[in-house]
């Protein structure tokens, strides 16, 4: 049966080679992935052929035509049919070839893809000739047509459109084109970079309107002609060349290096930035990186460079533009299919050798005054601080032993600390003052952590409040105390918000009070109002009525001792009183938690009687309450794999918080949660079902109040007294054209010159301003950048987002005020009606899972 089974299997599913057609379509569309893939290889191909001018013309923004011309050698006749198939090449003839490969491609793979994902033609003429050819190709790499046709030496590669014998592929790369053609014009201005000695020009054409030049080089034979005729002079003005420094012996160190590594392995050639404020960008737009002359994606490198640029401007990035040079055996370039991906043989020896430069090149300004001081250490004694550097001009001022510039710290934040250390000594020793008293805090400090509307503390008849036991024990199936504490922490770390415990913090004392169900507690003054016998009296005589019949005498001797306590001794109030705020006075006097005993020098020993049990014993009542016990193990293991929400409250997870929020919480349910109370007179305690949540009052309104302004707020625009030259490249400019009304919404208008030159057509005439708030041609060149990415999409730039931000925090309900529940209830509303809830804008979370009531009544 089984064997007739698999039998019949296996002839069902007879592994059988795939047409070759089919692996054709299949593998191109792994080759060709996009509009940069597109044109890079065919760029690349005109760069192999030796070419001095290559010419990318697009239309429709690549969607109906990408041509690319060359002035190269051209292609000789006897090659025409092995042109566009699969895997023909003229570059390697075996695999041990592509150690040494120095062209640009080498796999015989781009027009062989290329003619599988759309229409392909080829003019011709090579060197030879006498006359160019023109070469239709189908699908298949084959040559369909062959006609005469007049051009000058090189090569001219046609491709129209592109993927539509991919129906899905070709409808999302048109939905998706200005964001192709943002990442296609990047990429090209990488080769545009490197490629010395060659003039090449990319423009594009929308319906029947002129060519717009999208980027273009003059052939000079500069590396840094090339960055200004693609990025304006003004970008030229804020680089330096690089310096290589060899590798120093904490870096090798911190790499795990050995001092026997070659240190001739890599040369590094280019261009960054300087680090002064204001120099750098924004974003990460302008880093280019060639390993040998060929463009590519470092993710160490890049890493290495921004990590450094950081610790001496931590706002922006730095233009870079890097080509590390290394002998063809010590690296791989055949990793991936756009070859942008290469492997480095020790590649931690070229991290060494950049972060020693790059800290070399940013630490060597010579205008530093050196400032010792004094700091304080973390137990508060003074000692030498790090030698501090300001920037004095045409003053020079070195130690001897310079510090490392990654400890270096400012002036400023030098006043900081001093500041900051003072302010904590305050409160440290404001504390201690009223511990030393034996004060208990303020009775505003010590409010439930529950404010629930409708159940006010109850007095006594004699003036006390009443506590229950309950509550203690209903607080822990409520919650969880130390995700609680966990949340407070995590809260606290974020954006500025007033905190009624923010001066002391939220002592143990005030913890047992409020979990205890009392709001408050008796301050000194209100000790002294008790009997000075009351209290130990009661106790002793309770305690000490088993013990009578051995200890007559030693009882009168006991009461006597009580009555002669002087109670004007802070000592003896707290013993006084201890007793009957328990657990508080467990906490002040050192107790035995489990029986309530204070543990003082009134203590009488007491006699427990013992009694003796007689318990029924049987293997099968022994075996029952095992099999129940195991059962239950497995239904509340059961219980744990189906929990919704299992991420901890800790700025480690908050991510996957985030996740599961995402996921398990719509819209919809935040109106329907129920308000449960409000906690430590900051936080709204929410439950929906049987899950309890934990939501910040202040970070919650705050994310509401920023999403609004985002939304509906048109900044008003001042106008300037003569337009102002942007000096934008033609891409961004391009950019800027497109989305006009978003920049009019962020406070940017502009006057527009068809008739000027590329780059030149866009004048600035009005300026967002708001209160203190000024904006910039930064501004504009950030918005760009997302907008490139992005287009059509509204979007702010982000010192607009951070004023928003600010606004939003001013406005919103602050740590510290009590809610009732419409108000608490309106909140959590709020988070339903907003894209983003779960955190506010400066990151700070605005609702964690703190407990499951059915798992917590179960455990």
């Amino acid at each position: 049966m089984e064997a007739g089974e698999t039998s019949g299997a296996q002839s069902a599913k007879a592994i059988k080679p795939i047409d070759h057609k089919s692996v054709h379509r299949i593998c191109s569309g792994q080759v060709v992935l996009n509009l940069s893939t597109a044109v890079k290889e065919l760029v690349e191909n005109s760069l192999d052929a030796g070419a001095t001018s290559v010419e990318v013309k697009l239309k429709e923004y690549g969607t109906e035509l990408i041509e690319v011309s060359d002035n190269g050698c051209g292609v000789g006749e006897e090659n025409f049919a092995g042109l566009t198939l699969k895997h023909y090449t003229s570059k390697i003839q075996d695999f041990s070839d592509l150690i040494h490969v120095e062209t640009f491609g080498f796999r015989g793979e781009a027009l062989s893809s290329l003619c599988a994902l759309s229409d392909v033609s080829i003019l011709t003429c090579h060197k030879s000739a006498k006359v160019g050819t023109r070469l239709v190709f189908d699908h298949g790499g084959k040559i369909t047509s062959r006609a005469p046709c007049p051009r000058q030496q090189g090569t001219s590669v046609s491709v129209q459109q592109l993927f539509y014998p991919l129906p899905v592929r070709h409808k999302e790369f048109q939905r998706n084109i200005k964001k192709e053609y943002a990442k296609m014009v990047q990429v090209l201005q990488a080769y545009c970079i490197i490629s010395t000695g060659v003039r090449i020009s990319c423009t594009n054409q929308v319906g029947q309107g002129k060519k717009q030049l999208v980027v273009g080089t003059g052939g000079s034979s500069s590396l840094k002609e090339n960055i200004g005729a693609i990025f304006g002079q003004k970008q030229l003005q804020s680089l330096i060349p690089f310096v290589q420094l060899p590798a120093s012996e904490a870096i090798c160190e911190e790499y795990g290096l050995t001092s026997d590594m070659p240190a001739n392995l890599y040369t590094i050639t280019g261009f960054v930035s300087r680090c002064d404020h204001g120099v750098g960008r924004s974003t990460t737009d302008r880093q280019f990186f060639f390993i040998n002359q060929r463009p590519c994606d470092p993710t160490k490198v890049s890493k290495v460079v921004n990590e450094v640029y950081h610790m001496y401007n931590r706002h922006q990035y730095p233009f870079i533009v890097l080509n590390i040079c290394a002998e063809s055996g010590s690296i791989d370039i055949n990793v991936t299919p756009d070859k942008r991906q290469i492997l480095l043989q020790e590649e931690k020896l070229l991290l060494a050798v950049l972060k020693t430069s790059l800290m070399g090149m940013f630490g060597s300004s010579v205008n530093k005054l050196v400032i010792n001081q004094k700091l304080p250490d973390a137990e508060g004694n003074f000692k030498p601080a790090l030698q501090e550097e300001t920037e004095v001009p045409g003053l020079e001022t070195r130690s001897s032993s310079s510090p490392n510039p990654k400890c270096a710290m400012t002036v400023a934040k030098l006043r900081e600390s001093f500041s900051l250390r003072q302010e904590t000594d305050a409160r440290v020793q404001s504390f201690e003052n009223d511990k030393q008293q034996h004060r208990f805090p303020e009775p505003r400090k010590l409010l439930t952590f529950f404010r629930v509307s409708g159940s006010p503390n109850k007095e006594t008849s004699s003036g006390k409040k009443s506590t229950g036991g309950s509550e203690t024990n209903s607080s822990k199936s409520l919650l969880s105390q130390r995700n609680v504490k966990k949340f407070t922490e995590e809260m606290d770390s974020g954006c500025g918000s007033s905190s009624v415990e923010s001066d002391v913090g939220l002592s143990t004392l005030e913890l047992s009070s409020c979990f205890s169900g009392e709001s408050a507690v008796s301050s000194p003054n209100e000790e002294s109002h008790v009997s000075k016998e009351e209290i130990p009296r009661e106790d002793l005589e309770t305690r000490g009525q088993t013990q009578r019949s051995k200890c007559d005498g030693d009882q009168s001797k006991e009461h006597k001792l009580a009555q002669e306590v002087d109670c004007s001794s802070p000592d003896a109030k707290r013993q006084k009183i201890a007793p009957s705020l328990s657990p508080i006075g467990s906490l002040l006097e050192g107790t035995d938690a489990q029986n309530g005993a204070v543990l003082s020098q009134y203590d009488v020993p007491l006699e427990v009687e013992k009694k003796t049990v007689t318990l029924e014993f049987s293997m099968s009542s022994l075996t029952d309450r095992v099999k129940k016990l195991i059962l239950r193990q497995q239904e509340k293991a059961a219980a744990l794999n189906y929990r919704k929400f299992r991420a901890k409250i800790s700025p480690g997870e908050n991510k996957s918080a985030e996740d599961e929020l995402r996921k398990e919480i719509s819209k919809e349910m935040f109106e329907k949660m129920d308000i449960v109370g409000q906690f430590n007179l900051g936080f709204i305690i929410a439950k929906l079902n049987s899950d309890l949540f934990i939501i910040d009052q202040h970070a919650s309104d705050e994310k509401y109040n920023f999403e609004m302004l985002q939304q509906h707020t048109v900044l008003q625009g001042q106008k300037l007294i003569a337009p102002q030259n942007l000096n934008l490249t033609a891409f961004n400019e391009s950019v800027l054209v497109e989305n006009l009304e978003i920049f009019r919404k962020n406070g940017f208008d502009f006057v527009i010159d068809e008739g000027a030159p590329v780059s030149q057509r866009v004048k600035l005439v009005s300026l967002p301003t708001s209160k203190n708030w000024t904006f910039g041609p930064q501004d504009i060149e950030e918005l760009i950048f997302m907008l490139s990415d992005c287009p059509g999409v509204m979007c702010r730039p982000s010192r607009v987002r951070q004023m928003f931000a600010s606004r939003a925090c001013r406005k919103s309900v602050m740590i510290g005020t009590a809610l009732n529940v419409k108000e608490m209830k309106k909140l959590v509303t709020h988070m339903g009606e907003i894209e983003h809830p779960w955190n506010c804008p400066h990151g700070r979370p605005t609702i964690r899972h703190i407990a499951n009531l059915d798992l917590v009544s179960q455990e």
